[in-house]
């Protein structure tokens, strides 16, 4: 779980973003950082138990700076308003497939993972390995926990393709998951769930439900 203060040092850093109030502020930060560290380290223990891939992790490896890169932004406020943790087995600099949790008080924070915003030449192993092996995939996106967890895989504006791929007719059954360009499912956290006890299990059984997909997602980037 995170501590409650972890969650009103942010809510006040999104109405404070100046470096001057960070300063300030900086002791306070310094523990609302270790509080996500020590959670991250937790959740990784506790689902490395099912997927070995995340076993030699450490938080430090998956932890995004709250720093922005605001040199080709119109938006220059110097930090972040939440805390995210990509957990992978190459850790947060890796281009496969894995999992990552948001954590961004006032109803923003999220669970979840898969495949973001590839390259051509991944995008390309991604939409063969899902045309050639239908079935499977179809089936691990049916899976019940899957289901329960996530519905499905993100759709939204500017996650797919307006039409087919070159080499990829419309009549394709798998035509809406190959027309993606990122494929990933997110599920909420409320923010009274970032403090209960049950946190690190609840993440733990949403990675768990992601599994599958995971898998075969890097076995298309492998090949």
């Amino acid at each position: 779980m995170l501590q409650a203060n972890s969650l009103q040092f942010l809510k006040q850093l999104k109405k404070n973003n100046s470096k001057e109030w960070f300063d300030i502020n900086r002791k306070n930060y310094e523990t609302v950082k270790l509080d996500f560290i020590q959670l991250v380290d937790q959740i990784i223990q506790k689902h490395a138990a099912k997927d070995a891939s995340i076993a030699t992790l450490t938080a430090k490896e998956c932890i995004f700076r709250i720093n922005r890169d605001v040199r080709f932004s119109k938006n220059k406020a110097p930090y972040k308003t939440n805390m995210g943790a990509s957990i992978n087995s190459g850790g947060k600099k890796s281009f496969t497939a894995g999992y990552y949790f948001h954590f961004e008080p006032g109803g923003n924070s999220f669970v979840g993972g898969g495949l973001y915003m590839a390259e051509p030449d991944k995008l390309k192993k991604v939409r063969q390995e899902i045309d050639y092996n239908w079935t499977e995939f179809h089936k691990i996106l049916s899976n019940k926990k899957f289901k329960t967890q996530y519905n499905d895989l993100d759709k939204s504006e500017g996650m797919t393709l307006k039409r087919e791929p070159k080499g990829y007719e419309k009549d394709n059954p798998a035509i809406e998951y190959i027309k993606l360009k990122s494929w990933i499912a997110i599920a909420p956290i409320t923010d009274k769930e970032l403090t209960d006890q049950s946190l690190v299990k609840n993440i733990s059984n949403a990675f768990d439900a992601l599994q599958p997909l995971i898998i075969f997602l890097n076995r298309a980037l492998e090949d």
